[in-house]
């Protein structure tokens, strides 16, 4: 008889190599190798582990001769410092066992430092291409900005959830959402688990969800995928749609303490200093009237559309932002009623503005929150002047009619938080498997 146990064995992590600690002991690891490159008397293996990368050197004889790039392997041998290596170490080996071989070499060459594809040939290669050590550093980085999500809301005692992707109705409305036959009935996939997490702040106060959103937008440009991944929290009992501000303040603050301590061998993979990471301290705050305004006349333009943001002009408010406050990120507030949804709360001192807002990173929006209507009698009041019928909203209107305190939400889009943060061009290098109007594979 034998007992499973959840006893996962230890892999060697690249921080003890390179930490010293390991420094003239024996040591075995598994990996893959990324490169190979004899040199007569000796061989640079180069292994890609869990995390990171280690070099290796061997006598030729020692190696196998079906090992190749991405044979999977296990070796053995003793860590020693060189400074002259990646990461100040290196592993000399006395043993080597392969694990696999592949049956065909890669497409293009993952040890080189620089990929130089176009995003066009780069993602119908995207299963091999992301093993390479930029690709894989983009997306730890991503995986640490989720973490901090996680963390830091978790710390602030809100819940998470899972809300449903499968809805019958959409909470943007209009035409950007995707429909389904589902069992011979009209379904939609969720545009955002607004409802949802709506409901949930009934129950708990305080949820988040982090969870995939789709729009069913037809765009074609850098910054839009018809399928992304929402970080999104609701909290009640507040007394000011700024506390929904705060919130994101903190997790943004939180995220880049992490990243600098816990995710400095991605961030310098990708050229970015550690200790150099956006300032989110305190984010200044404009009014969304004001903001088009300030920007239209430092940088000499006319505002075209007075109910939005044009792409243009979240750019210059980033620049504003940037120049006057010495901030990467601006908070955009209170935008007009007629752009918002019909939950979003109006101003009681001027009901053509809402409670809301849009946070701006370096010029590009990656937030979208504000506070919601939470008395049922104003919420079927604003439904019905906007030609919506409350019926086809029942069970989203339960929980007004049964009480909801005061409460207001926010969602983040992740892959522009990402793309923002390692400097990326498309958003599309941000996704791990993007979805737009021409891809649904790989």
């Amino acid at each position: 008889m034998e007992f499973i146990t959840g006893a996962l064995r230890q892999e060697i992590t690249w921080e003890q190599l390179a930490g010293g600690g390991l420094n003239n002991q024996p040591v075995t690891l598994r990996g893959s190798v990324l490169s190979r490159k004899d040199l007569g008397g000796f061989t640079f293996l180069t292994l890609r582990l869990l995390r990171g990368t280690v070099q290796c050197t061997a006598s030729p004889d020692l190696l196998p001769k079906d090992l190749v790039e991405e044979s999977a392997v296990e070796v053995t041998g003793t860590c020693r410092e060189e400074r002259r290596a990646p990461g100040g170490f290196e592993i000399a080996l006395d043993g080597i066992r392969v694990l696999s071989t592949p049956s065909a070499p890669t497409p293009v060459c993952l040890g080189k430092k620089g990929l130089d594809l176009h995003l066009d040939t780069e993602l119908p290669l995207r299963p091999a291409v992301l093993r390479h050590e930029k690709r894989r550093a983009v997306f730890r980085i991503q995986e640490g900005l989720c973490r901090a999500f996680r963390e830091y809301l978790t710390s602030q005692q809100f819940t998470e959830v899972h809300t449903p992707k499968i809805v019958h109705a959409g909470a943007e409305g209009g035409s950007n959402i995707f429909r389904l036959d589902y069992f011979g009935k009209k379904a939609y996939l969720a545009q955002s688990p607004q409802f949802y997490k709506q409901t949930m702040t009934g129950v708990y106060g305080r949820v988040f969800e982090i969870g995939p959103v789709f729009r069913a937008e037809k765009h074609s440009t850098q910054r839009h995928l018809n399928e992304y991944t929402g970080l999104d929290l609701e909290m009640g009992y507040i007394d000011s749609f700024a506390e929904v501000m705060e919130a994101e303040t903190g997790f943004l603050r939180y995220a880049m303490q992490l990243l600098a301590t816990e995710y400095r061998l991605e961030l310098t993979t990708l050229g970015l200093d550690p200790d150099a990471l956006p300032d989110a301290g305190k984010i200044p705050c404009l009014r969304f009237s004001d903001a088009k305004r300030l920007a239209a006349e430092k940088y000499g333009y006319q505002i075209r559309d007075p109910y939005d943001l044009e792409p243009e002009e979240e750019h210059h408010i980033g620049q504003y932002a940037k120049e006057e406050f010495g901030s990467d990120f601006v908070f955009v507030t209170h935008y007009p009623s007629k752009k918002r949804p019909f939950y979003a709360m109006d101003d009681p001192e001027d009901p053509k503005y809402t409670l809301s807002f849009d946070l701006l990173f370096r010029g590009l929006e990656i937030t979208t929150g504000g506070q919601r209507i939470h008395n049922y009698e104003e919420q079927v009041a604003k439904m019905v002047a906007r030609g919506m019928d409350p019926a086809d909203f029942e069970s989203y209107l339960m929980i007004h009619k049964y009480g909801m305190p005061p409460h207001g939400g926010l969602g983040i889009g992740l892959e522009r938080l990402t793309m923002q943060l390692c400097g990326l061009e498309n958003i599309r290098e941000a996704c791990l498997f993007p979805r737009d109007r021409s891809r649904m594979e790989p």
